[in-house]
């Protein structure tokens, strides 16, 4: 049986004033079965006739949680999220069957009409910026706006400084997530990864993607977090975060090489807001500063004590912040 993840609430500092929004329990919930075998888990909460907003997870395979919907005012927003093909409470957890960018952009229109929505705004971080984008790029006219947090464009530079550079910043994590792999396969840590992770034996795939997990996890955050660790460690998330990555990174995420910043114009006329830690180890601040560059529209706010997670103080902060301008301005 796969254990309990550890609660995200745990992940924001202990001596933060707390900027989000009250806990909220989910007024309707349940599953969408989209390509055999996937089944989708949705839910949502927050006003049924508000301003509805879509929350995209990381990863790719991250899942979601209860915390997220306290990014947005509940008495505003209609809140709708979902666990993504193979992630969180999606079904199977880890399926990479029929797992592509595209099929999860259908995903997202499969559920817009669902749930008759016209526009949402398109809220996501880490994975969930680069899966925001390609379905802005692919849907603007669907769109309200975008609200995105530690910029990944998924380029070949990008995955290079996740499987190695990280080593420059945090080698101790680096060196036990490397040297999981034997000495011989190192010089290709994606592709070792991969082998272990869609072996079907748990006694290979799991070590595998604990190990993934933890280094992912130990690389998030400014200061050290053991509680970032254990989440990303634990068998329910490292199942899917490592698994859905080595797939999505050894496949470029299935669109054509920088078709994002080269299509970031079509989207140019969207309000935007990119809030990005100065400090990010895991999406380097270059990626954010690239689509800032790329798109100078968008409001762009650096925090400038802050790595990676969403649960970083000045992060949380600014995202909650965001969401509420958004909230004066529809």
């Amino acid at each position: 049986m796969i254990p309990e993840m550890t609660p995200l609430e745990n992940l924001i500092p202990k001596n933060l004033t707390d900027p989000l929004y009250p806990k909220i329990d989910p007024y309707d919930s349940g599953w969408l079965a989209v390509t055999p075998p996937h089944q989708i888990y949705w839910e949502q909460s927050g006003n049924p006739r508000g301003i509805p907003v879509i929350f995209l997870h990381g990863g790719p395979g991250a899942g979601a949680g209860p915390i997220h919907r306290r990014f947005f005012d509940p008495a505003f927003y209609r809140i709708i999220i979902f666990d993504q093909r193979g992630a969180g409470r999606s079904r199977p957890l880890g399926c990479l069957s029929d797992n592509t960018t595209p099929l999860l952009i259908e995903d997202m229109e499969r559920l817009r009409k669902m749930f008759q929505i016209e526009r949402w705004l398109v809220f996501g971080g880490s994975w969930g910026s680069t899966l925001a984008l390609a379905y802005a790029e692919a849907h603007a006219e669907r769109c309200l706006g975008l609200i995105l947090r530690g910029i990944f464009l998924c380029r070949p530079s990008e995955i290079h400084w996740f499987l190695y550079g990280l080593r420059a910043i945090f080698p101790e994590a680096w060196r036990t997530f490397a040297h999981f792999i034997p000495e011989g396969e190192r010089k290709d840590l994606l592709q070792a990864y991969h082998r272990r992770l869609g072996n079907p034996d748990p006694e290979v795939h799991l070590p595998a993607a604990r190990h993934w997990g933890a280094f992912e996890g130990s690389c998030s955050s400014l200061l050290p977090s053991p509680d970032t660790v254990a989440h990303f460690s634990s068998d329910p998330v490292a199942i899917g975060l490592a698994k859905i990555e080595a797939h999505y990174f050894t496949h470029r995420i299935f669109l054509p090489e920088n078709s994002l910043l080269e299509n970031i114009r079509s989207i140019a006329h969207l309000p935007g807001v990119i809030v990005q830690g100065r400090y990010d180890g895991v999406c380097p601040i270059v990626t954010a500063d690239d689509l800032h560059q790329a798109w100078p529209e968008a409001e762009y706010i650096v925090v400038p004590d802050a790595g990676h997670s969403a649960f970083e103080p000045g992060i949380l902060r600014e995202l909650v912040r965001a969401a509420d301008r958004f909230r004066n301005r529809l």
